[in-house]
């Protein structure tokens, strides 16, 4: 359509503003067309997904104060914030028409930031704040001013009708879908931003959460971003840009580095829209296509990609990578599927997420069962050979993700990882992801445990932090402890969620766990002042960061 439109511009006299006028001339003839064919429906949710569903602003900041325990006197100035879907006009749409359905994936929904501030006071005591607000995208501010849903759904649902999301979407508000900006948030040269795969990120101001702006990288770039940006000695320009050239359209979520180079996961969840115009589906993972890694120098271009060919497997998150001797190490989340866009359209979404998240029994390579279960994984690269080494690094008896580390080791080798684990009675219920405790992974300890696969080995000691029954947690980090030395000297700080007391009370928490007493109890829990859905990843922001 767009060199159509340039074209057709060319043809006309330079005194007319094509776009302009044909936007004011058709317009409404366009929202009267959607209007007339589509009809918005919500999402129905259950009992057990309520805190998934969306929360209000709560306008200025909101003080909290320690329920229990008490915050560590050498705890960090800083914000904890942490990102998540919270969709407007009460939750995720469906557009019925006469081109079929098409509707929201559930990861899909305006970007929440909800930001917990501690500060102390010239006496030295903690003030501790709360507060949450949209990221406010350009598509946001295009349907709060409409004030009813405006975008068509446009990832899964009947292919007829997700063309017409694309097509009509594209001719009413210049973009294909809306710009979610719901997944992650970093700090990046003293500045904050939210971001999500589908576009730029925009940047935020940390102390009123604002949007600020897109950040085009200073007017060099003009793509989406992964939703896990790394940060390697940089000062917020553009050094280097190089084109991959890939021969499929893949969803890349993450990205690793070491001190020396780039990695790049190429694995086969695929968007296609030939598969579309054919009545498959946009976003697919193909069990059947091939599953790579590429390392790149730090500036090399598409031909310095050395590709290693690794088992077929969707890895959504990487811990970390590292390098040793030859070898590039990276550490990872794996899946033999990919929860992402979630059951076809000839399959119910619930019974497929709901069986997918069964994972009783040691088997989880099964298509019918548990097929949703993560590994903790480990493929060792050489970079002189070429062979690949690969292994699990956790066994069956639970599904771990969300991964993190301590920052200061991005990219270098490390001691420990750290995940959410899947609680996987409740996540079948529910049919949605929760997270029911969090696993310290002691990666240079072994424990009794053999897995056996092309030889006996023994995996890393694991310890787990569990969280009460009916109670989930989201967006945990690690905090350093301040003059800290040792890796896991720190915090694992998180939002959690009481659903046992979620109908009579405020009972979302952040609670703060000493990663050294990984064990133990939570050495401090702060109340919210309301709930707080689940949500994906967040990140503390010092408060050098802030003040810069």
């Amino acid at each position: 359509m767009q060199p159509f439109f340039k074209e057709f511009q060319r043809l006309l006299p330079r005194k007319v503003d094509v776009s302009k006028t044909m936007k004011n001339t058709s317009g409404k003839m366009l929202d009267a067309v959607v209007d007339s064919l589509f009809r918005f429906v919500d999402i129905p949710s259950l009992p057990s997904q309520k805190n998934f569903l969306p929360v209000e602003e709560i306008g200025e900041l909101v003080e909290v104060t320690c329920t229990s325990g008490e915050i560590p006197a050498d705890f960090s100035e800083g914000v904890f914030i942490r990102n998540g879907s919270n969709p407007l006009f009460g939750g995720l749409k469906s557009a019925v028409s006469i081109f079929g359905e098409s509707h929201h994936a559930w990861v899909e929904g305006e970007g929440m930031l909800h930001a917990l501030y501690f500060k102390r006071d010239d006496r030295g005591s903690w003030v501790i704040s709360y507060k949450n607000r949209y990221v406010e995208t350009e598509t946001f501010k295009i349907e709060t001013k409409l004030n009813k849903p405006g975008f068509l759904p446009a990832l899964a649902g009947d292919a007829p009708a997700i063309i017409a999301a694309f097509v009509l979407n594209s001719l009413r508000f210049g973009a294909v879908n809306k710009h979610m900006s719901n997944t992650n948030v970093f700090e990046h040269s003293g500045k904050v931003y939210a971001i999500a795969e589908n576009y730029v990120p925009q940047e935020v101001d940390i102390s009123t959460l604002e949007t600020v702006c897109n950040w085009d990288v200073n007017g060099t770039w003009d793509r989406p971003f992964t939703s896990h940006p790394k940060v390697r000695f940089a000062d917020g320009n553009k050094v280097h840009q190089v084109d991959l050239n890939l021969k499929r359209s893949v969803l890349s979520h993450d990205i690793g580095v070491t001190p020396q180079y780039n990695v790049i996961i190429d694995h086969p969840l695929i968007v296609d829209v030939k598969r579309l115009t054919m009545g498959g589906q946009l976003m697919k993972y193909v069990k059947e296509e091939y599953a790579r890694i590429g390392v790149m120098p730090r500036y090399g271009d598409a031909e310095s990609v050395k590709w290693f060919e690794v088992q077929t497997n969707c890895t959504f998150h990487i811990l970390n990578c590292f390098e040793d001797d030859d070898e590039v190490i990276v550490r990872g989340c794996r899946a033999l599927t990919s929860f992402l866009p979630g059951a076809d359209g000839s399959r119910n979404p619930y019974e497929w997420f709901s069986k997918g998240f069964n994972f009783a029994g040691d088997h989880h390579d099964s298509t019918e069962v548990g097929y949703l279960f993560v590994h903790l994984y480990e493929w060792r690269l050489n970079m002189l050979s070429g062979e690949v080494e690969e292994r699990k690094l956790t066994g069956s008896e639970y599904s771990l993700d969300f991964p993190f580390i301590n920052e200061k080791f991005t990219g270098l080798k490390h001691k420990y990882g750290y995940t959410q684990v899947i609680d996987s009675r409740a996540s079948s219920l529910c049919g949605m992801g929760k997270y029911g405790s969090l696993a310290k992974i002691y990666l240079e300890k072994s424990n009794s445990a053999k897995l056996v696969g092309r030889g006996e080995y023994l995996l890393p000691k694991v310890e787990y932090h569990k969280f009460e029954d009916n109670n989930f947690c989201s967006g945990s980090v690690f905090v350093p402890r301040n003059g800290g030395i040792e890796e896991d000297d720190g915090w694992i700080i998180t939002f959690v969620h009481n659903e046992e007391t979620d109908v009579t009370q405020v009972s979302s928490q952040v609670h703060i766990i000493d990663a050294q007493d990984f064990g133990g109890e939570a050495i401090a829990t702060l109340t919210m002042p309301q709930r707080v859905p689940y949500g994906f990843h967040g990140t503390f922001v010092s408060m050098r960061a802030c003040q810069s």
